[in-house]
């Protein structure tokens, strides 16, 4: 490992001055769409979370909903107050990240990793959206920090940071579980570094980091463990298929930025060669990686892998890309990680104005930021029918579209999913006599469940169609029902598993 400070040849944009400038500038980018371009679906489901804490919830733990609870604190009920501690966990996973690689590496690989993580796609592009894999990000990153300082200092003191990031980690995402079997494996593989099992200070650590994920096993032994369920039910669920596999390696690519993954592989190989010497470094890196890396090659071979679920292990890409980068002769095929970087930056300011102010016409449909727009009209316009009809609730039946509702209509009308009740217990169910007068039904088309409503209301009456819209081009259409004389059961059964 080496330590070696930078020369007098290095850019300016591989300096600490031109890195903070870099993230300046890009988390300005970000504060700016974080405060006006609308949520996605899933963010304002979670924006009801922070306004509910609670000790975990049924789809994730808790620890995004935390976050948004603070945003909330501090700057209102707004889009803005969701976000804004995403962004800035942008920021400090960039000095985590520094210090790790210029810790394992040199402050050349740093500078690199720094830049190649903030012109990614799916990290620095899309680092204002708040969903779980935020926070999951900069855990585990500042995990893989603590781990350096470990390794470069040998103080055993930082296991009990190590216990601490990661146990905060696993308050965000279960994914991080799987760290933990990486650290595992780094003990066994280094020599230097099996010394560590005879120390308190791991043990210790260990403790913490279960510690912290108390909340979330009491949350789920209160209720039949349905999360657990949820998540971890879906591993090797299907049979064998090769369907995925280039789906999953395809975005895995294309977020990571295209010309960053090519940087990654060859960096990853340089690091593999000095793995069979056991060297501290590389396999600190290689090895906390590993497991989660070949959970998601097998789970591609099963079923579908969310685009975002690799988010964790980017900034370890990152650190990979930039020891290949910071190696490359000068003057040969070192244009490849700038233009990659120059790329990452072009793409990154068009994505966050194009979040704002769209950029699309006739290809709005297959936009990734569709979700996004025309949310404001379609409030407005059910608003003016909720009034029109005397409406006391809007009902609704699935959760990306509750939240929408939810958050466009939190002055006026009270918005309620009627079914999958173990995403709200948080917030616990209203009192049945909301249901006695007349109320809104509203779906997408493409879900329309009016007719299961057909037992509870005696009135189910179709009042209109709302088209979302960007620009003229339609995005999705919305059914709106007029629900009226209560008769039956309103809400459907909580799902225990």
């Amino acid at each position: 490992m080496t330590t070696t400070g930078l020369k007098d040849n290095t850019p300016f944009f591989l300096r600490p001055a031109g890195l903070i400038l870099l993230v300046a500038l890009l988390t300005a980018l970000k504060l700016f769409a974080a405060a006006n371009a609308h949520f996605v679906e899933d963010e304002a489901y979670y924006r009801i979370w922070g306004l509910n804490p609670a000790l975990s919830y049924y789809d994730h733990p808790p620890m995004i909903g935390w976050w948004i609870t603070a945003g909330q604190a501090l700057f209102g009920d707004t889009v803005f107050a969701v976000r804004a501690l995403v962004v800035f966990s942008g920021v400090l996973g960039s000095l985590a990240l520094w210090r790790t690689a210029g810790l394992l590496f040199d402050r050349r690989v740093a500078g690199w990793a720094v830049l190649f993580l903030n012109t990614s796609l799916l990290v620095g592009i899309g680092g204002i959206l708040a969903t779980p894999d935020a926070p999951s990000v900069l855990f585990w990153g500042l995990s893989l920090w603590a781990l350096a300082e470990l390794s470069h200092s040998k103080n055993a003191n930082w296991w009990l940071v190590v216990g601490l990031m990661a146990g905060l980690g696993l308050l965000a995402k279960y994914s991080v579980l799987f760290l933990g079997a990486g650290i595992v494996l780094w003990l066994l593989w280094v020599p230097e570094a099996r010394r560590w099992w005879g120390r308190w200070q791991l043990w210790a650590g260990g403790a913490i980091a279960l510690l912290c994920f108390a909340p979330v096993l009491y949350w789920n032994h209160l209720h039949d463990w349905v999360s657990f369920y949820k998540q971890f039910g879906r591993a090797g669920s299907g049979g064998f298929t090769l369907k995925y596999i280039f789906e999953f390696l395809g975005a895995l690519i294309g977020l990571m930025n295209p010309l960053i993954a090519v940087l990654a592989v060859p960096g990853a190989v340089i690091l593999a060669r000095r793995l069979r010497n056991r060297d501290k470094a590389a396999s600190l890196l290689l090895l906390t990686v590993l497991p989660f890396l070949l959970y998601l090659l097998y789970h591609s071979l099963h079923a579908r892998v969310q685009a975002n679920w690799p988010a964790p292990l980017f900034p370890a890409f990152a650190m990979m890309a930039g020891v290949f980068a910071a190696g490359l002769p000068s003057g040969k095929w070192t244009w490849l990680p700038r233009t990659g970087v120059g790329l990452g930056l072009v793409v990154a300011i068009v994505v966050q104005l194009h979040a704002v102010w769209p950029l699309t016409g006739s290809l709005a449909r297959k936009d990734p930021t569709f979700q996004l727009r025309g949310w404001p009209e379609i409030g407005n316009a059910v608003r003016a029918i909720a009034h029109r009809e005397g409406a006391a609730f809007v009902a609704t039946t699935s959760y990306g579209l509750n939240g929408q509702l939810d958050f466009l209509l939190k002055d006026d009308v009270p918005v309620v999913q009627l079914t999958e009740r173990i995403r709200y217990i948080m917030t616990g169910d209203p009192d049945l006599s909301l249901f006695d007068g007349p109320g809104l039904y509203v779906a997408e088309k493409r879900r329309d469940k009016a007719d299961n409503l057909e037992d509870s209301f005696r009135t189910v009456e179709p009042l209109a169609e709302l088209t979302r819209t960007v620009r003229g081009v339609p995005l999705e259409t919305l059914v709106v029902y007029k629900l009226d004389e209560r008769s039956g059961t309103v809400f459907e059964p909580i799902a225990e598993r």
